[in-house]
């Protein structure tokens, strides 16, 4: 090769590699650019559909907790509206109950303001026929005694004595019967006093019903705690149970636990004890030793704050504080759904008023009346009638023997030996049987309506009977063609005997008779 040739060579060879050099770098970066392109692309289409995926679930998932929210909201719409119907139905057949005995109260007013006329004209005409009847016999004997002193030669006390045996003879009949219509006037006198004082004394006094409960409901804040409740292998609702004397039902009803008990102390110490123990959320067998024991001094304490209460609210001094301690546990006790210290504490004031009334002393009678069912919140592990009970607990702790005979005589165990005694017994059944004092089963009540319906229906010739005023009057109708006016009174008289022989029943029972013809014609 040439010189020339090889010169030439190396020039071709020196613009090749000008001209290759930026041919290479753009192709590579052409490359690194699709290459990057690729990749970018790749994974945003891979961020895609990991969104679109992410947000499906989150979707789906609010959805679900939408529902959730929903079916739960819609549950307790639901329980909330079942529970403003049963008030809603409570309070109306509250209303009710009281409209009833309002409408008798007035009717039994307005029968009582008719007697007080119809006895006040009888009284008013007997007044007149007295003086008519004493002025005929001072007429009379003024005429004898002139008659006899004008033709007797006897002197004044032979004349009266002669006089005096004549107008007993002639006026025997009407002393006779003056004696009886005074008798029975002063009878009746005393019978209108004793009514009065014992309504001024009910109508004194006013309360309110109370409701007699063996179960407490405990609300629970979550399901979980249901569990937590009763432990492992039931260890924790054992010690409870064993701790406080009650039973712990825990069934299928959400967030709540019922306790069971009779004995209503024990169950209130069960009830704060748990309140306690739920909201501390730390249960096992140590907590709920120390749980019930702080309930059961709190429960003390309460219990002893009431029969202080008590005692204040009737001004009684000098009671022992065992006495009033064991009274205060009268608050959580109901006997026939009445609250037995509300029971004491308006016996108390009825003793007292009536006492007052009769002319005797009102603090023992309110005392004795306060004390007369103590008996009641003595544990009952001991034996004998609550009377006979709490009459030695008090008698223990030096109360009189005019108290303790009152207590132990106020359900006629024992022989009342003095009038306090028998002002305890009246005080109490006054304040048992008034209208709203205590309450039966609805149950219960519409028997004892179909029994004293039935038991009229049973008497020959009656047609149809029908018990209104909540079962405290029942009115017949008999058939006017088989049942005379006679035989229709005494109708009403053989209903009441067998009333009061067969069947159980509170306050009284008025008993009304008809007998009515009715003849209808149409004219054309």
């Amino acid at each position: 090769m040439s010189a020339a040739d090889f010169a030439f060579l190396i020039a071709e060879t020196d613009l090749f590699l000008d001209w290759s050099v930026p041919v290479a770098l753009v192709v590579g970066g052409g490359l690194s650019f699709m290459a990057v392109w690729a990749v970018t692309r790749h994974t945003r289409r891979v961020a895609h559909e990991q969104a679109a995926e992410l947000l499906e679930v989150a979707r789906r998932e609010a959805a679900v907790a939408a529902e959730e929210m929903k079916q739960k909201a819609e549950a307790e719409i639901q329980e909330k509206r079942a529970e403003l119907n049963r008030e809603f139905d409570r309070r109306e057949i509250e209303s009710d109950v009281r409209l009833r005995e309002i409408r008798a109260h007035e009717e039994s007013l307005a029968l009582l303001d008719y007697q007080l006329e119809q006895r006040q004209e009888r009284l008013n005409r007997e007044n007149s026929a007295v003086k008519q009847a004493r002025d005929a016999i001072r007429a009379l004997s003024k005429s004898v005694r002139k008659r006899l002193e004008g033709v007797s030669q006897l002197d004044a006390d032979e004349i009266r004595k002669q006089l005096r045996e004549e107008v007993l003879l002639e006026c025997q009949d009407e002393i006779r019967a003056l004696r009886r219509a005074t008798l029975e006037k002063s009878e009746q006198e005393l019978q209108n006093d004793a009514r009065r004082i014992l309504v001024a004394s009910m109508q004194r006094i006013s309360s309110k019903p109370n409701n007699d409960l063996t179960a407490t409901i405990i609300q629970l804040p979550n399901e979980e705690m249901k569990g937590r409740i009763i432990g492992r292998e039931g260890r924790n609702i054992k010690s409870f149970e064993s701790a406080t004397g009650v039973t712990l039902l825990i069934d299928e009803s959400p967030q709540m636990v019922l306790v069971s008990s009779f004995d209503p102390v024990r169950r209130e110490v069960a009830r704060v004890a748990l309140d306690a123990l739920v909201k501390d959320g730390r249960i096992h067998p140590a907590s709920i030793e120390e749980g019930v024991k702080r309930a059961k001094e709190e429960i003390d304490l309460v219990t002893t704050q009431a029969g202080e209460d008590a005692v204040a609210k009737l001004n009684i001094n000098g009671l022992h504080p065992e006495i009033i301690k064991l009274l205060g546990r009268l608050k959580y006790r109901f006997s026939y759904n009445q609250n037995v210290l509300d029971h004491s504490i308006e016996t108390a004031f009825l003793a007292s008023l009536i006492a007052s009334e009769v002319g005797l002393d009102p603090n023992v009678a309110k005392r004795a009346g306060l004390l007369h069912d103590v008996g009641k919140g003595v544990p009952g592990e001991l034996e004998g009638s609550h009377a006979m009970i709490g009459a030695e607990f008090i008698k223990r702790y030096g109360e009189t023997p005019i108290v303790v005979n009152a207590v132990a005589a106020h359900h006629e165990e024992v022989r009342p030996e003095t009038v306090y005694a028998g002002l305890v017994i009246l005080a109490d059944t006054i304040s048992a049987v008034r209208p709203g004092a205590r309450a039966e089963s609805m149950t219960s009540y519409i028997q004892r309506l179909g029994r004293l319906e039935k038991l009229a229906l049973s008497l020959e010739g009656v047609q149809q009977a029908f018990a209104i005023q909540a079962g405290r009057e029942i009115r017949v109708v008999v058939s006017p063609c088989e049942v005379t006016d006679d035989r229709a009174r005494e109708i009403a008289k053989e209903l009441r005997k067998r009333i009061e022989a067969e069947l159980q029943y509170p306050s009284t029972i008025k008993i009304t008779v008809i007998r009515e013809s009715r003849f209808t014609e149409t004219a054309t």
